[in-house]
């Protein structure tokens, strides 16, 4: 008759230790079920086993670690386990079996949120700057992981796609349309990656084109709040008297048709004084193209007049050393809006809209600037670093006109300082 081990108690394992002399694992008969083994490492870890013939092999079965399984609870799955044997049931074949099966349903079964979070870790080298991975990805949270965030890819159909976007595209249809397009690639990943199968349900082309208007038929045209060509080199006067880093970002970017985040950013080592250029990297821009901007004489002026900051390459550092927020260059001109009101007089307006103009609204300045001077359109795109002509165009185009656009840019920097021919600046404070 085969011996019975005697049954072990919660102290007895706890105490248990493995005896030293050499780096094998032992193993001690816990009692209470045939076959149920405490196993110790030289290290001190414990756990479960059981062994058992299963068929006609003998099999060892593990229960789990000591102390998250405890001695009550290996017992009862040690006894599970032979019942499973005693039915003719590998209890090992069956667990195996088992995480097979669950990693497959977990393969199929991908939810929108796990796939936009997969998919934005695998592409987000695509992006071109942390800013662009964030509002990417905020957008399509905000706007339609409330509908088919939990939902599985598999499952997500085109009246789902619908309901999540539907709300928001008369209201803000850019935004709309852009998530629209970021969704369709999510589910086109999941689709390549095997989570799903069939036409991809954020498709516009044949499929959303027919339940939503086109963006271009209701999206609200809307620019940017820009100053009028009268008031430019009034409101240059104020400017320049005015005080701080966030100014000065301003004054530089008014003279360079420049936007917000390339002024910001921009560093020393992107700025030749002596050739009067700074050299925008691809990296930076909004078009990822390198972009040369011919800085005009006063523009290079107000550079050399700037202090240069230890532990920092930004020409326009903030008040702790890391890049201005935009929020910053804007209340510059927020504040000289407000003082002119102050003042009694109208302040620095739209004229279209009679809203207070806005940093981005002075590119529009610019460009009506250098249209109504007969400069050739070509000239003021390739300044504000838009794309000129067709893809085959830019494809043969050589010369980005760098020192034509450097003439330009003198005659731009001369009308705001007041010095462009027939040019009145009126006084700021002067009485009405």
């Amino acid at each position: 008759m085969p011996k019975v081990a005697k049954e072990m108690t919660a102290l007895d394992v706890k105490r248990a230790k493995h005896p030293g002399g050499h780096d094998r694992n032992i193993t001690i008969a816990v009692g209470g079920v045939a076959g149920l083994l405490l196993q110790i490492t030289p290290g001190g870890a414990k756990s479960w086993l059981l062994r058992s013939v299963v068929g006609e092999k003998r099999r060892s079965l593990g229960l789990g670690s000591y102390p998250e399984v405890g001695l009550a609870d290996a017992r009862e799955g040690a006894r599970r386990a032979k019942a499973m044997i005693r039915e003719g049931t590998d209890p090992i074949e069956e667990r195996k079996a088992a995480r097979a099966a669950l990693a497959a349903q977990q393969r199929r079964g991908l939810t929108f949120n796990d796939a936009l979070d997969r998919y934005f870790a695998e592409k987000s080298h695509e992006f071109r700057s942390e800013k662009h991975r964030k509002q990417w990805r905020a957008g399509v949270e905000s706007m339609v992981c409330g509908e088919i965030g939990d939902m599985l890819v598999s499952e997500i159909g085109t009246q789902d796609v619908l309901r999540a976007l539907h709300p928001h595209w008369l209201t803000t249809t850019d935004t709309a349309r852009r998530v629209r397009g970021r969704v369709e690639n999510v589910l086109s990943w999941a689709t390549v990656a095997g989570h799903r199968t069939g036409e991809n349900p954020a498709r516009w082309r044949g499929n959303l084109d027919q339940l939503l208007p086109k963006p271009s038929r209701v999206a609200k045209k809307s620019n940017w709040p820009a100053l009028s060509q009268a008031d430019g080199p009034a409101w240059f006067v104020d400017l320049r008297g005015r005080d701080g880093m966030a100014a000065r970002a301003l004054e530089f970017l008014v003279q360079t048709a420049a936007r917000s985040g390339e002024v910001r950013g921009a560093v020393w080592r992107e700025i030749d004084l002596e050739a009067g250029l700074w050299i925008v990297s691809a990296s930076r821009m909004k078009m990822e193209r390198e972009h040369r901007v011919p800085l005009p004489a006063s523009a290079v002026a107000l550079l050399r007049s700037l202090p240069r900051f230890a532990g920092t390459d930004l020409i326009f550092p903030g008040p702790r050393g890391g890049m201005l927020s935009d929020m910053s260059v804007s209340a510059v001109m927020r504040r000289m809006h407000d003082s002119e009101v102050k003042a009694g007089r109208p302040g620095w307006i739209d004229p279209r809209s009679g809203q207070p103009a806005v940093p981005h609204g002075l590119r529009s300045l610019f460009k009506d600037w250098a249209a109504e001077r007969g400069f050739p359109n070509e000239l003021s795109e390739i300044a504000l670093a838009h794309k000129v002509g067709s893809e085959v165009e830019r494809a043969y185009r050589r010369s980005d006109l760098v020192e034509r656009r450097r003439q330009m840019m003198e005659s731009w920097a001369a009308f705001l300082r007041g010095e462009e021919r027939g040019n009145v600046v009126p006084m700021i404070g002067a009485g009405t």
